[in-house]
Protein backbone atom coordinates (compact mmCIF):
# COMPACT_ATOMS: atom_id res chain seq x y z
CA UNK A 1 0.00 0.00 0.00
CA UNK A 2 1.42 3.54 -0.99
CA UNK A 3 1.94 6.05 2.10
CA UNK A 4 1.66 9.87 1.55
CA UNK A 5 2.56 12.18 3.81
CA UNK A 6 1.49 15.86 4.14
CA UNK A 7 3.24 18.10 6.96
CA UNK A 8 0.78 20.29 8.94
CA UNK A 9 3.51 22.45 9.71
CA UNK A 10 3.33 23.64 5.85
CA UNK A 11 -0.23 24.24 6.34
CA UNK A 12 -0.63 27.85 7.20
CA UNK A 13 -4.01 28.80 5.38
CA UNK A 14 -6.17 27.02 2.04
CA UNK A 15 -3.70 28.16 -0.19
CA UNK A 16 -1.11 26.69 1.41
CA UNK A 17 -2.65 23.67 2.16
CA UNK A 18 -3.32 23.18 -1.62
CA UNK A 19 0.80 23.95 -2.01
CA UNK A 20 1.52 20.75 0.12
CA UNK A 21 -1.11 18.55 -1.55
CA UNK A 22 0.22 19.71 -5.16
CA UNK A 23 4.01 18.98 -3.21
CA UNK A 24 3.04 15.33 -2.05
CA UNK A 25 0.23 14.42 -4.42
CA UNK A 26 1.32 16.40 -8.16
CA UNK A 27 5.34 16.09 -7.88
CA UNK A 28 5.29 14.01 -11.01
CA UNK A 29 2.46 15.80 -13.23
CA UNK A 30 3.51 18.78 -15.21
CA UNK A 31 0.14 20.71 -13.92
CA UNK A 32 -1.12 21.50 -10.73
CA UNK A 33 -4.68 20.92 -8.80
CA UNK A 34 -6.36 23.78 -8.45
CA UNK A 35 -7.33 25.44 -5.11
CA UNK A 36 -10.73 23.40 -4.78
CA UNK A 37 -12.87 20.78 -2.72
CA UNK A 38 -13.79 19.37 -5.74
CA UNK A 39 -10.64 19.16 -7.08
CA UNK A 40 -9.24 17.38 -3.89
CA UNK A 41 -12.32 15.26 -4.08
CA UNK A 42 -11.11 14.28 -7.54
CA UNK A 43 -7.36 13.88 -6.62
CA UNK A 44 -8.86 11.12 -4.30
CA UNK A 45 -10.69 8.82 -6.65
CA UNK A 46 -6.96 8.31 -8.30
CA UNK A 47 -5.79 8.26 -11.70
CA UNK A 48 -3.14 10.74 -11.79
CA UNK A 49 -1.15 11.98 -9.53
CA UNK A 50 0.50 9.86 -6.90
CA UNK A 51 -2.58 7.98 -7.13
CA UNK A 52 -2.65 7.41 -10.53
CA UNK A 53 -2.65 3.65 -10.12
CA UNK A 54 -6.09 4.00 -8.37
CA UNK A 55 -4.43 1.57 -5.53
CA UNK A 56 -5.39 2.30 -2.03
CA UNK A 57 -3.65 4.25 -0.30
CA UNK A 58 -2.70 5.53 3.21
CA UNK A 59 -3.08 9.27 3.61
CA UNK A 60 -0.53 9.80 6.95
CA UNK A 61 -1.01 13.95 8.22
CA UNK A 62 1.05 15.02 10.18
CA UNK A 63 0.73 17.86 13.20
CA UNK A 64 -3.09 17.61 12.16
CA UNK A 65 -3.73 19.65 14.92
CA UNK A 66 -1.73 22.62 13.33
CA UNK A 67 -3.77 22.54 10.32
CA UNK A 68 -6.98 22.15 12.23
CA UNK A 69 -6.18 25.60 13.47
CA UNK A 70 -5.32 26.90 10.11
CA UNK A 71 -8.35 25.95 8.43
CA UNK A 72 -10.29 26.70 11.14
CA UNK A 73 -13.07 29.23 11.68
CA UNK A 74 -11.34 32.57 10.31
CA UNK A 75 -10.25 30.72 7.11
CA UNK A 76 -13.57 28.95 6.61
CA UNK A 77 -14.92 32.44 7.33
CA UNK A 78 -12.56 34.15 4.25
CA UNK A 79 -13.24 31.21 2.51
CA UNK A 80 -17.61 31.99 2.47
CA UNK A 81 -16.70 35.69 2.22
CA UNK A 82 -14.45 35.27 -0.98
CA UNK A 83 -17.44 33.11 -2.65
CA UNK A 84 -19.90 35.59 -1.59
CA UNK A 85 -17.73 38.33 -3.13
CA UNK A 86 -18.24 36.60 -6.51
CA UNK A 87 -21.98 36.34 -7.22
CA UNK A 88 -21.65 35.49 -10.78
CA UNK A 89 -19.48 32.33 -10.31
CA UNK A 90 -21.07 30.88 -7.07
CA UNK A 91 -24.54 30.01 -5.31
CA UNK A 92 -24.39 32.89 -3.08
CA UNK A 93 -27.17 31.35 -1.06
CA UNK A 94 -25.80 28.49 -0.15
CA UNK A 95 -22.45 30.48 0.89
CA UNK A 96 -24.14 32.51 3.25
CA UNK A 97 -26.13 29.61 4.87
CA UNK A 98 -22.71 28.02 5.13
CA UNK A 99 -21.18 30.90 6.70
CA UNK A 100 -24.19 32.01 9.00
CA UNK A 101 -24.06 27.70 10.30
CA UNK A 102 -20.38 28.70 10.62
CA UNK A 103 -21.20 31.97 12.53
CA UNK A 104 -23.46 29.70 14.63
CA UNK A 105 -20.96 27.51 15.81
CA UNK A 106 -23.15 24.51 13.66
CA UNK A 107 -21.01 24.54 10.61
CA UNK A 108 -17.66 23.09 9.38
CA UNK A 109 -14.75 24.23 9.07
CA UNK A 110 -12.43 23.60 6.22
CA UNK A 111 -10.86 21.17 8.26
CA UNK A 112 -13.62 19.49 8.67
CA UNK A 113 -15.18 19.22 4.84
CA UNK A 114 -11.40 18.09 4.42
CA UNK A 115 -11.63 14.91 6.68
CA UNK A 116 -15.07 14.57 5.16
CA UNK A 117 -13.92 14.62 1.77
CA UNK A 118 -10.91 11.76 2.44
CA UNK A 119 -14.04 9.58 4.58
CA UNK A 120 -15.64 9.28 1.30
CA UNK A 121 -12.72 7.65 -0.25
CA UNK A 122 -12.72 3.96 1.10
CA UNK A 123 -9.75 3.43 -0.38
CA UNK A 124 -8.14 5.77 1.50
CA UNK A 125 -6.93 5.69 4.46
CA UNK A 126 -6.01 8.45 7.36
CA UNK A 127 -4.03 8.61 10.14
CA UNK A 128 -3.61 12.07 11.83
CA UNK A 129 -0.84 12.30 14.01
Amino acid sequence: MKTLTLNGAHIHDIPSFYGEVNAVFMANESWQLAQSLDAFNDLLYGGFGALAGNEPATLVWLDAELSRKALGHEATRRYYLDKLAQPERFNSAHFQRQLEALENASGKTYFDILLEIVADHPNITLLMR
